[in-house]
């Protein structure tokens, strides 16, 4: 989506001329910032050190939007995979907005980010790590060797602020 247009003055003459929604470093100083498409500024219009919290890592398998993912070491170098509730060994540590075809690198967003790549929720609700590999639910694990991991509560129907507790192994 383009930007909305203003009046410039350029070179003594008025001009229509685009708002900056991508910044290209020093040659867009001075220029008027504009949201994109999803309503918000680009992460390069920020000043440097204000991002969001993320990692960069291959995934292993791939992964979908809004998919919770778990962290581990494969051969030496960080990996991520779907969380899973199922064992100890999969927690979750963050989640991906974005579809990722494994071995691609996944953008891994961490706690008190917003995980807004998830339909269906219920305002208010807790949501725990599923059994379903890279899923919530409102209904907390309960066989034996499954974990229970609090991911956050939803604050719309297609927001849950990652705010993760820590696992409890079911004996």
């Amino acid at each position: 989506m383009a930007a909305n247009k203003y009046i410039s003055l350029v070179s003594g003459k008025l001009k229509e001329v685009f708002g900056t929604q991508i910044s290209s470093g020093v040659t867009d100083a001075n220029k008027i910032p504009a949201l994109d498409s999803s309503g918000k500024l680009d992460v390069s219009l920020l000043p440097t050190g204000v991002a969001p919290e993320v990692v960069i890592a291959p995934s292993s398998e791939n992964l979908s939007a809004g998919d919770f993912v778990n962290f581990y070491n494969n051969l030496g170098i960080i990996n991520v995979r779907k969380a899973d509730a199922t064992t100890n060994g999969k927690p979750a540590h963050g989640f991906v907005l974005n579809n990722v075809t494994s071995p691609a690198n996944a953008t891994v967003y961490l706690e008190s980010s917003q995980n807004n790549s998830i339909t269906g929720l219920t305002i208010g609700s807790d949501y725990f790590l599923s059994t379903t590999p890279g899923v919530v639910t409102t209904t907390a694990p309960n066989a034996s060797g499954n974990i229970v991991q609090l991911l956050g509560r939803a604050t719309s129907a297609t927001n849950l602020p990652f705010t993760p507790g820590d696992t409890v192994e079911i004996a």
